[in-house]
């Protein structure tokens, strides 16, 4: 999945990017209020991390202009406003979910996934491809009774496809989930992750439809 980080915050920032990545997510890091919306112009985001305080202006302002343009990517905010009242303002705002700084990473990347699955941008907690067995939550799958192991980027690439059960998926769809701004992307990178996963869970669960892109093939 694609991520909007807005924090001003260099450590909370890097810490949070840093872990997205290894969670197999693409993170753009916005430090400013005007940097995120030149990102949201260009870019189409599956989750905002969104702080409140920043150096251009007030969270909750930015939240209410993306909701009044229609722009319903789902937003988690991170702040160190512990008050009621100010989770009540940022759910009122049209949040999705509140966690109050300092917060543990893994209580974050549950969070993400909690509200991923909601938005229907995770699969189901148990997605079934024959005797192919995947949970996504737990980073499990099985395959003839075998544990499969993958990385986090063989995970996003899987996860792409399993947002699209059946449906066919671009090469460039896939690169948005892999990468970043500013990420260097070999022109093959999409082809090696592919031919590494088909490996791992088998050549026919991934079908190739020449000149448009690949889908997940049950067979």
């Amino acid at each position: 999945m694609r991520i909007l980080l807005i924090e001003d915050d260099k450590a909370i920032g890097s810490a949070v990017r840093e872990h997205a990545a290894a969670d197999g997510h693409a993170v753009d890091w916005a430090r400013t209020l005007s940097a995120a919306r030149d990102y949201a112009a260009v870019a189409s985001y599956g989750l905002v991390l969104l702080d409140l305080h920043l150096p251009d202006g007030n969270g909750i302002d930015y939240l209410r202009e993306t909701r009044k343009r229609l722009d319903m990517a789902p937003v988690i905010i991170l702040t160190a406003r512990d008050q009621i009242s100010d989770r009540i303002e940022g759910l009122n705002a049209g949040a999705d979910d509140y966690l109050v700084k300092p917060f543990d990473l893994g209580e974050l990347s549950a969070r993400i996934h909690a509200v991923a699955r909601r938005y229907g941008l995770r699969p189901e907690p148990t997605f079934s491809l024959g005797t192919l067995i995947i949970v996504p939550a737990e980073r499990r799958i099985d395959r003839n009774g075998q544990a499969v192991d993958l990385t986090a980027r063989e995970w996003a690439v899987l996860d792409c496809l399993m947002q699209r059960p059946g449906a066919i998926v671009s090469k460039t769809q896939i690169e948005d989930a892999l990468y970043s701004f500013g990420s260097e992307v070999a022109s093959n990178a999409v082809e090696v992750y592919l031919s590494r996963l088909r490996r791992k869970i088998g050549a026919d669960r991934i079908a190739t439809v020449r000149g448009v892109g690949y889908r997940l093939a049950d067979t």
